[in-house]
């Protein structure tokens, strides 16, 4: 058995299968492209979805990959298992319609034990009980000791209806020393002594939704193989942690703690949770995941936040990730270079994300253990969802984070409470920013809709395909909302942030206004309308119409974008990077990376230069090419997103240069002016600006000069002085407001001086109660106040003031009244209800309101029997 390092593995796994006829795809994003299902990539396979339904041709019919994958389904387990990760890379070599059992058995038992020369007595195969063909490629194709091929009835996979199949899974015998020891142990025993290397799926059977199994007329092979589990084989160690794939994060978080790894159980587990944590966060952000309480963000939130507890439980108080993210990129260094090019970015995400945490954390660790010993004082084990909730939204505790804190003291926590304050607010956030409608698309497969175009000059097609409510129709009648493909389209989908065109189809039938325009997974266009007359019906033949000037708005708007990107960089620096867009035909929002605001000076600076670029009149170019000379042609690429080997690229020459699918100007003249409107955060180290061009920038300078003069006919005044007109306003107002102050102190003293010559005893309790002049509140508080700090003994304030026809009460008492008995809240409640009013507070300082201002003397005289009531 040969030793590899995790890098070597994975380039010897890769060259092999390229030898055996492969196309070497790199990994996708952690993000899945075009599949709203899937959170994040969790699996070798699932960025080849749609090439395993069909949906999609594969650029190639045998593919091989070393695919990132996160997972977060056994999070619990991390650090406590020799196997368990959130982060893991996955080898793997898929062929679709091609290769099937017999290669991927002969090439996996081959790249093992020839490549890896891994012990033969040592490897074990199972397969699904009636799968006569694995079972007799395993015992002819290879020399497997037959004895150790194992069939299982768990060997067969399948998720619901749909394409599944039969497995087989190829494990290796660690030896007895890592087993448990049991008489029955054997492959398929929880235990770490048979180690699961590799499996093989063979996907042969469409399950249809009744439970029949109809062969696939092209079958297809998924193969998975942990690398980081391979790779403890290869370097004999006990499990993957200790790997060189992952124990340099280790000795880097040992160092930070002043731990030694391998002599405390629970210190090696908080050592392992931080390793694999630091790997899945830094290719989260890598990937352009950041920080937020939804979806992905909320995942990497957990994974962060986690790391931080267990750092704390490890003692270390400072913020360390970010450190860490240095031994992440120098495990992968040479692999994926993203990580390195794009480290200084990640560690800044992750250094804002801490600090974000460390200011809750030691709070909501103080509630969480007053909860925890509550419920031991009270025998009880289940946490009220509300505090837990409360734990999420005030502190930033992930409710898993809780839960895990809760199971250490063998407690739970009630998660159908929880979730119930969790769906209120999220139910409160919808209502707030309102929800964008989606289309539901069916399965298009069996539509035989055919070869379909695009052409921007197109002004006739055919209806090929309808649906509505997710399901296929003929025709649409007067007021239906529905998708429909036509077989030649001049209308821009959906993409690049840009918003797809709108327009109209009319018919001999009926007509329709197209609403949007999108594309479906495999690429094809795809209108959204709205038939505002008569019908349509499959087969029908339209004229179409295109909204120009709404495609030439959009146009100018993303044009500018580049234009806005390329300026940003020369003004702010190389480190812009774009991290979305949206562009439409009103205006355009651009976000970007970046740690800090854009300083006013800047955004002019930028702003002037856009404008000076658009002066200059130069044409927009268009070119195709190949993926990488444009890369090392200078073209800007939107990190993450997927190209095809052939390029579309947009060139402003000598300023601009961007991969791009969008729609543009063909002169950068046509955009007429430029005028950014806003700039804001919207997320940890993500930047926006938002910005109008053309008729819209004209008509928002138009309106700013309207302004400016309706500013100087009001203030009589002329452009040239309105700024020290506005100055000399301030500072007058200014004066006149101290001036106020000044004559409402002195009448509050007054006030004060008179109500103290009215002071009552009650049994050694001084009292004050009565009316003042006051503003307001705060007006009426310090009175209050400035009367409670003259008592030299025991003493109580009842004060009542007149503001905007109702009555307003505060009542306070000071330190010895309420020890003598005295209790501002419950006096203040008793005063305003005999003024149609209510109120409370504290048993020192309380309020309330009235609405019956002709009833404050009552009030006032119930202030004195109340208070007589109290005094002790």
């Amino acid at each position: 058995m040969k030793y590899m390092s995790g890098k070597e593995l994975r380039r010897r796994y890769l060259d092999f299968f390229v030898k055996n006829g492969h196309l070497e795809l790199p990994s996708a994003s952690l993000i899945p492209k075009d599949d709203p299902s899937l959170l994040m990539i969790g699996a070798g396979m699932a960025p080849f979805k749609a090439y395993f339904t069909g949906k999609m041709t594969p650029p190639c019919t045998r593919i091989t990959t070393s695919q990132r994958c996160v997972r977060t389904g056994d999070i619990e387990n991390v650090g406590r298992t020799a196997r368990h990760h959130t982060y893991f890379e996955m080898l793997g070599n898929f062929s679709f319609g091609d290769y099937f059992k017999y290669d991927a058995i002969k090439w996996a038992w081959e790249f093992l034990t020839g490549e890896l020369e891994l012990p033969k007595d040592k490897l074990w195969a199972t397969i699904y009980p009636d799968d006569e063909e694995a079972y007799k490629i395993w015992t002819t194709e290879t020399d497997i000791n037959p004895e150790h091929i194992v069939k299982l009835e768990d060997n067969f996979w399948e998720i619901g209806s749909g394409p599944c199949g039969p497995d087989s899974e190829i494990f290796i015998d660690l030896g007895e020393e890592r087993g448990c020891g049991s008489p029955t142990c054997g492959v398929g025993c929880d235990c770490d002594r048979y180690l699961e290397i590799w499996n093989l799926v063979f996907t042969q059977f469409d399950r249809t939704e009744d439970g029949k199994y109809n062969p696939l007329v092209h079958k297809n092979i998924d193969t998975g193989c942990g690398l980081e589990r391979l790779a403890s084989v290869l370097q004999n160690k006990p499990s993957n942690f200790e790997t060189d794939l992952m124990f340099p994060i280790i000795e880097y978080a040992s160092k930070v703690a002043n731990k030694e790894y391998g002599k405390d159980k629970e210190t090696d587990i908080s050592l392992k949770v931080i390793a694999d944590h630091a790997r899945s966060i830094s290719f989260m952000v890598m990937d352009g995941i950041l920080p937020s309480n939804e979806g992905r963000g909320y995942v990497l939130r957990r994974l962060l936040r986690r790391a931080v507890r267990h750092a704390r439980m490890l003692g270390i108080e400072d913020k360390f990730l970010a450190g860490a993210v240095d031994v992440v990129a120098e495990i992968y260094s040479g692999v994926y270079d993203e990580l390195t090019n794009r480290k200084d970015y990640i560690k800044k995400v992750i250094s804002l994300e801490e600090d974000r945490f460390a200011t809750t954390l030691t709070q909501g660790m103080d509630l969480l253990n007053a909860e925890v010993e509550k419920l031991k004082a009270e025998n009880k084990t289940v946490l009220d969802g509300e505090v837990g909730f409360k734990l999420y939204d005030t502190y930033g505790f992930p409710w898993e984070l809780t839960d895990e804190i809760l199971h250490e003291n063998h407690m739970t926590l009630d998660k159908e409470a929880f979730d119930k304050a969790m769906n209120e607010q999220r139910t409160r956030a919808r209502n707030a920013r309102g929800e964008n409608k989606r289309m539901d698309i069916p399965d298009l497969r069996d539509s035989n809709i055919g070869e379909l175009k695009v052409d921007e000059t197109a002004r006739q097609a055919k209806i090929v395909c309808i649906w509505k409510d997710a399901k296929t129709t003929n025709s649409l009648e007067d007021g239906d909302e529905a998708g429909l493909i036509l077989d030649i389209t001049p209308f821009y989908a959906e993409g690049g942030g840009q918003e797809g065109d709108i327009g109209s189809l009319k018919t001999d039938m009926g007509n329709a206004q197209v609403i949007d325009t999108k594309k479906l997974p495999d690429g094809s266009v795809y209108n959204i309308v709205h038939v505002t007359e008569g019908s349509l019906h499959v087969g029908d033949t339209v004229e179409i119409t295109v909204d120009m000037e709404n495609k030439l708005a959009s146009a100018r708007n993303h044009t500018a974008t580049h234009l806005l990107q390329a300026a940003l960089k020369r003004v702010v620096g190389d480190h812009i990077n774009q991290a979305g867009s949206a562009v439409n035909a009103h205006h355009l929002r651009f976000d970007f990376s970046s740690f800090e605001p854009i300083s006013a000076e800047q955004l002019q600076q930028v702003e002037e230069m856009v404008n000076a670029e658009i002066l200059t009149g130069k044409d927009v170019e268009i070119s195709h090419m190949n993926q990488e000379d444009a890369k090392k042609a200078g073209a800007m690429a939107l990190f993450g997103e997927k190209y095809g080997d052939i390029v579309r690229v947009v060139t402003v020459p000598g300023f601009s240069m961007e991969l791009c699918g969008g729609s543009h100007v063909k002169n950068i003249g046509q955009i007429g002016m430029f005028k950014i409107i806003g700039e804001s955060g919207v997320a940890a180290g993500v930047r926006r600006i938002e910005a109008i061009t053309g008729k819209a920038a004209i008509d928002y300078m138009n309106n700013k000069a309207k302004l400016l003069q309706t500013a100087i006919t009001t203030l009589k005044t002329n452009e040239s002085n309105l700024c020290d007109k506005i100055a000399n306003l301030l500072q007058e107002n200014k004066e006149m407001k101290a001036e106020i102050a000044k004559v409402q102190a002195e009448r509050a003293k007054a006030d004060s001086n008179k109500l103290l010559m009215a002071l009552k005893e009650y049994n050694g309790v001084n009292v004050i109660v009565g009316k003042i002049q006051a503003a307001n509140m705060d007006e009426l508080r310090n009175s209050a106040d400035l009367l409670c700090n003259k008592f030299d003994k025991a003493g109580v304030v009842v004060l009542g003031a007149v503001l905007n026809d109702k009555v307003n009460f505060v009542v306070k008492a000071n330190k010895d009244g309420v020890a003598r008995g005295l209790h501002a809240g419950k006096i203040v409640k008793e005063v305003a209800m005999m003024a149609g009013g209510n109120g409370g507070g504290r048993p020192d300082m309380a309020q309330a309101g009235g609405k019956q201002p002709e009833k404050l003397n009552d009030a006032f005289a119930k202030a004195h029997e109340v208070i007589q009531s109290q005094i002790k």
